[in-house]
């Protein structure tokens, strides 16, 4: 066969397997796709990629950060049902964002030794996200946009969303529900419960 032909039968094949609703990244329905982080990307303060499918088998807390916020306090918070729940197998992903009148200005290292200093994060933070417009994150697309969670943009900092073991998208939460909030932690326990 020439080569021609191979791309030829190759194309056939991917399209007709398009046209069954199967991507071909994950073996994952594409309708479950907008409900699900597991084929995201994204990168760490040192600009190291990351594959969200990495955490599969944790339970995460995905937040939105700001150094000059009003919520900023949440940091508090967040450090401790980290510290709580973390050996259960818990994270928390904190990505920071200056979307929301340009509070969070800082590189990425003036964001690691304000959270570091003022408030004894170990959690892992990510390179700073844009929420909003054409560069806006493919993980918050995703957060903001699918069956799960309210179709609707990020209202400010501090913003979170759960995360089952599986990547599956489970709830959103307001950026004035603490961390510590009872929907948040009961929701945490019941996600480390499924195995």
């Amino acid at each position: 066969m020439n080569n021609k032909i191979i791309i030829t039968l190759l194309t056939i094949i991917s399209l007709s397997i398009s046209l069954t609703g199967i991507n071909l990244l994950n073996g994952m329905p594409d309708d479950d796709l907008k409900d699900n982080i597991n084929n995201i990307s994204v990168k760490d303060m040192k600009g190291d990629t990351i594959n969200l499918s990495d955490y599969n088998g944790k339970v995460l807390l995905i937040v939105n950060v700001a150094s000059e916020c009003g919520n900023t306090p949440q940091y508090r918070g967040l450090e401790e049902i980290y510290k709580t729940y973390n050996p259960e197998g818990f994270e928390i992903l904190a990505f920071p964002c200056n979307d929301f009148g340009g509070q969070e200005p800082g590189t990425n290292e003036e964001i690691m030794a304000f959270c570091s200093t003022n408030y004894s994060v170990t959690f892992k933070l990510f390179d700073k996200v844009k929420i909003f417009g054409e560069d806006k994150s493919e993980l918050y697309e995703r957060l903001t946009n699918n069956s799960v969670t309210e179709m609707s943009d990020i209202k400010w900092n501090f913003e979170k969303f759960i995360i089952s073991r599986d990547g599956s998208i489970v709830a959103r939460f307001s950026p004035k529900t603490q961390p510590s909030d009872e929907q948040i932690t009961s929701l945490i326990e019941a996600e480390l419960a499924k195995e």
